[in-house]
């Protein structure tokens, strides 16, 4: 075990010192809004009431990677299949880049391969939550659209 700061775990993810999920990687860079521990503290306590929203991701493979799509992003599904028994799978030709290009709405986080993640977000978060700070494991830049 080690004691890390999210942006120190983050920085070891890109250096490929330790692999975490897209899931853990997406909090990570949403628990990088905070400073310390107590400024989590309190934020935490102030926003609990607020409630929270039930995510599932949803696979969308491209060209040259696959990204997870969040609610809120213009290419999540209306229905998603929350148990896996539908096993919807979503494909499509174009690269992740032209999609990126295409888009206007993210909630979504990149998979280029298993050590190269990007979280992208351009929507407002619900419930008083914070969203993740943009973090990009190499050098592309979608950010033009952002």
């Amino acid at each position: 075990l080690q004691w890390s700061s999210p942006p120190e775990a983050i920085e070891r993810f890109k250096s490929q010192e330790i692999w975490f999920p897209p899931p853990q990687f997406y909090e990570f860079c949403r628990l990088c809004n905070f400073s310390s521990l107590r400024e989590l503290q309190q934020f935490s306590s102030a926003r609990a009431l607020e409630g929270c929203e039930r995510w599932m991701p949803v696979m969308l493979s491209a060209a040259d990677g696959s990204i997870q799509l969040l609610p809120g992003d213009e290419l999540y599904p209306e229905d998603p299949d929350y148990t896996g028994e539908q096993k919807i799978t979503m494909s499509t030709d174009k690269k992740v880049e032209d999609l990126m290009k295409e888009g206007g709405i993210f909630h979504r986080i990149i998979i280029k391969n298993i050590n190269n993640l990007a979280v992208y977000v351009n929507i407002q978060a619900k419930y008083k939550h914070v969203n993740p700070l943009m973090m990009n494991c190499d050098n592309s830049d979608y950010n033009s659209r952002l």
